[in-house]
């Protein structure tokens, strides 16, 4: 089996026949009889499950918990919380610190081998998650100079055109505490996904957590949604939560879309540079050609454009006569236009009364017809 594990306890009789106990099922047992001992043998042994007790002279577990899940050496490495406290908020506590499992003593032998049976399937099966992750998917991100310009109607589609002319696993998240859209648009209830993951701990967010607040969908991609209630806004000053959501991400699919809107997040210079291409969303109005050109700039201080693909789509969302043309776009922010989305007023009026993305809503309308080739634009550089 060759499976190791570090038993933590300050008694040396508990040490013995815990030992014992294991050994008897063909584990390798390591010992420390306290806090320090025990991280730096963490350190040195790399063990598979590492059972604590809390209760120990100088450094109890829970430090001794929250330092394991602190270093990048241990911070995923099980832990088995295993001791005499038994009250509610001794748990909490606990599971707050780090830990994966909580077993009060006493305990049957038969329920202790079962719990880390259970512990070290789960494990095995998050690292054969991340083994099959470990090429990391390619990241885009969707800005724009400011809200209401398109940016969250085109990452949603794209994300749908991608994944249904492909065998590719494509995500979509939104990135905008307290402003996300896609939830209502869809008719999903109690869109939390996004605020649970700025609400943990930074090593809390893993591939576990996130397949948890996923949400997968009969048309292509899942998605990672967030509310539009004012009390998620705060959540969104987590700038920690928010990188680290973006490492995580591509390690879960191919293809991972972020609708990050107008640039508000907190340290949003390192929401960029997590991204391997941004799409930079504009209508094609004098005003919105003044800002984007700021944003542009802006952009391509953090390398957009030269190490990180920069695309420029227009959508065009309102009828008009006077707009500018291609051309003067072009010229003027001297970037070109990858795509330009015609206004569909009527598609995304019934779209949203029937609770289904734009470009299902006619198939093989124009306006899918735009999405898919834009689709295929990204899928035939992505194959290269």
């Amino acid at each position: 089996m060759n499976v190791r594990i570090l038993i933590v306890d300050d008694d040396f009789e508990t040490l013995r026949m815990i030992g014992l106990m294991l050994q008897h099922q063909g584990y390798e047992i390591i010992a420390a009889n306290s806090g320090e001992q025990a991280l730096a043998l963490a350190n040195a042994e790399q063990p598979d499950l590492i059972i604590l007790d809390i209760m120990m002279p100088g450094m109890d577990g829970y430090v001794v918990a929250r330092q394991l899940r602190a270093s990048p050496q241990t911070e995923d490495i099980p832990i088995m919380m295993f001791t005499a406290k038994t009250q509610v908020d001794d748990k909490i506590a606990g599971y707050n610190a780090g830990a994966d499992d909580y077993l009060t003593k006493p305990v049957h032998p038969a329920e202790l081998i079962a719990h880390i049976k259970a512990l070290l399937s789960r494990t095995t099966h998050r690292t054969e998650t991340v083994t099959k992750g470990a090429e990391k998917g390619t990241l885009i991100g969707v800005i724009a100079s400011k809200g209401g310009l398109g940016a969250s109607s085109l990452t949603l589609n794209l994300a749908v055109s991608i994944a249904k002319k492909s065998r590719l696993e494509v995500i979509a998240a939104e990135l905008r505490p307290g402003c996300g859209s896609w939830a209502v648009e869809l008719g999903f209830n109690q869109p939390t996904g996004l605020k649970n993951v700025l609400l943990s701990q930074p090593f809390e967010i893993n591939h576990v957590l996130l397949e948890r607040e996923l949400v997968r969908t009969t048309f292509g991609p899942q998605l990672l949604l967030a509310s539009s209630g004012l009390q998620e806004v705060d959540s969104c000053h987590k700038a920690e939560n928010v990188y680290k959501l973006m490492q995580v991400l591509p390690e879960m699919a191919d293809v991972v879309l972020v609708d990050i809107g107008a640039p508000l997040l907190p340290n949003i210079n390192k929401v960029i540079e997590a991204c391997d291409e941004v799409i930079v969303v504009m209508e094609p109005f004098p005003s919105c050609m003044e800002s984007t050109h700021v944003l542009l700039k802006d952009l391509e201080e953090l390398g957009v454009g030269k190490s990180i693909l920069l695309h420029l789509i227009v959508v065009n969302r309102v009828r008009a006569d006077m707009q500018l043309t291609l051309t003067q776009i072009q010229d003027q922010l001297k970037t070109k236009v990858l795509q330009m989305i015609p206004p569909a007023p009527e598609v995304a009026f019934f779209s949203a009364q029937k609770h289904i993305p734009l470009v299902e809503l006619q198939p093989e309308g124009f306006l899918t017809q735009q999405f898919e080739h834009l689709a295929d634009i990204f899928l035939e550089r992505l194959a290269k």
